[in-house]
């Protein structure tokens, strides 16, 4: 096969048959997959189990109180600091006005 003057082209009968088989099977798999997924929308929605339901609130419940907990801590230490802070700087004022 020529592709343009001075270029030519060959392909062997091998090659031309791994490249038949592929499109052929990226064509099936291409298939196969487009009846899954009409098949997954024709399914019913998993629905929530009351129990599923009630684990996930107690997570989320156990979570917001393990916040609440590090945020009273944090602000804690947070005073500390304002004092420390207050403490340095009466002392640094003393210092100064002697």
């Amino acid at each position: 096969m020529e592709i343009g003057k001075d270029s030519k082209f060959t392909l062997s009968l091998e090659t031309a048959v791994s490249i038949a088989v592929t499109i052929a099977l990226v064509v099936g798999m291409w298939y196969s997959l487009q009846a899954e997924i009409e098949l997954a929308k024709e399914l019913p929605e998993p629905e929530v189990s009351r129990m599923e339901y009630e684990l996930k609130d107690q997570m989320i419940r156990d979570s917001i109180l393990n916040t609440e907990e590090q945020v009273d801590k944090l602000e804690d230490k947070v005073d500390d600091i304002k004092e420390d802070t207050r403490m340095i700087n009466e002392t640094l004022l003393n210092m100064n006005n002697q």
